[in-house]
């Protein structure tokens, strides 16, 4: 079955089901509903969780460890989450069957949580995905455009018990330009600012630009710009700041999967302006992302997100990692430190 995001907390009320996918390239939202799926299934009484992370080719995977857990009974100890990473969505043979065996005998004492990015409409059609939604359900996250941001704002606000007026909710709007993860920041800023839970426009635009020395906003902007140098010193200053990685490396990420799909639609002809809108550039991003656009490869693109999905592994705990140094070796390569060239990170992935 098919549920959309806004159905899923009323849904978890109920008996959970075997299996539950999460699509979708809003990390924001995909990470909001597979929260709310692990806080239900606690409540359930699955209190352990082990993570499978399959990235790079599907031909390569290893699905027995998977089997293997998903096929134990758990005769003394607590029932299991299994979570399964596919960044690049796509599972491969061996994979879909192994998701195909796991469906056709579920084991109760196992939840299994798939967490994919988007979808293309033949992945969405394919038999292995028809298999996992007959045994649970799927949850596609979507993009917030610019014309639903404002009523997205506004649900926000009111959830948090803020009442803005529509001047209010415009100026967040026009301020965050379709990043989900600083609306939210922005929302539990006011919950300290505004007390009284009402928020007008002069207050939205005091508080909303009332930001940090080195903002997140500023810090991606200067390393679409290509300046690596500024990039750089505001990386460090975020970091002095005691900024969470997380969020960083979010709006990294964020961008070079926009950058990446708009360099495939270029390859494929488009041209470099449609390609980004299509991407979900905003109007008064485009000479930003075209910038980089020209000036990174779509090699070095594919490059640099995978280094990112290294880091996210880092952050993770799921391998050893100076994190901060690896950011930053990621924002001058994205940022086109001559410096760093696509060879020399490559060493580093080979070395995960």
């Amino acid at each position: 079955m098919k549920i959309r995001a806004e159905q899923l907390q009323g849904h978890l009320k109920k008996p959970l089901l075997p299996v539950y996918v999460i699509s979708g390239d809003e990390p924001l939202l995909a990470q909001e509903c597979a929260d709310a799926i692990r806080i239900a299934a606690r409540t359930q009484g699955f209190t352990e969780r082990e993570l499978f992370h399959f990235e790079g080719n599907p031909q390569h995977f290893d699905w027995n460890p998977l089997i293997n857990e998903s096929n134990s009974l758990s005769l003394f100890s607590d029932k299991k989450i299994l979570e399964i990473r596919i960044p690049g969505s796509k599972p491969g043979d061996k994979g879909s069957k192994a998701l195909a065996e796991i469906c056709a005998n579920p084991n109760p004492d196992n939840l299994l949580l798939i967490i994919l990015s988007k979808l293309e409409k033949a992945a969405q059609n394919s038999k292995w995905m028809k298999t996992l939604e007959a045994a649970g359900a799927h949850i596609q996250v979507w993009p917030v455009d610019a014309n639903q941001m404002p009523r997205w704002i506004d649900q926000r606000l009111r959830a948090a018990n803020i009442n803005a007026n529509q001047e209010a909710v415009q100026v967040l709007a026009d301020r965050v330009e379709g990043n989900l993860l600083a609306a939210v920041q922005e929302i539990e800023k006011l919950k300290l600012l505004a007390p009284q839970g009402a928020v007008d426009g002069t207050m939205m635009s005091s508080v909303v630009t009332d930001s940090a020395r080195y903002n997140i906003f500023e810090f991606v902007d200067k390393i679409l710009l290509g300046d690596a140098q500024s990039a750089a010193r505001s990386l460090r200053g975020l970091e002095n700041e005691g900024t969470d990685a997380i969020p960083l490396l979010w709006a990294i990420t964020r961008e070079l999967r926009i950058l990446v799909k708009a360099s495939e639609r270029v390859a494929s002809g488009e041209k470099s302006d449609w390609a980004l809108k299509k991407s979900g550039v905003w109007e008064k991003r485009l000479p930003l992302f075209r910038g980089a656009l020209k000036r990174l490869r779509p090699a070095h693109l594919r490059m640099l997100l995978r280094q990112a999905g290294a880091i996210d592994r880092g952050i993770k705990g799921m391998r050893k990692a100076d994190i901060w140094d690896e950011m930053a070796t990621l924002v001058l390569s994205f940022a086109g430190s001559q410096t760093l060239q696509p060879g020399n990170i490559k060493v580093l992935l080979q070395n995960d």
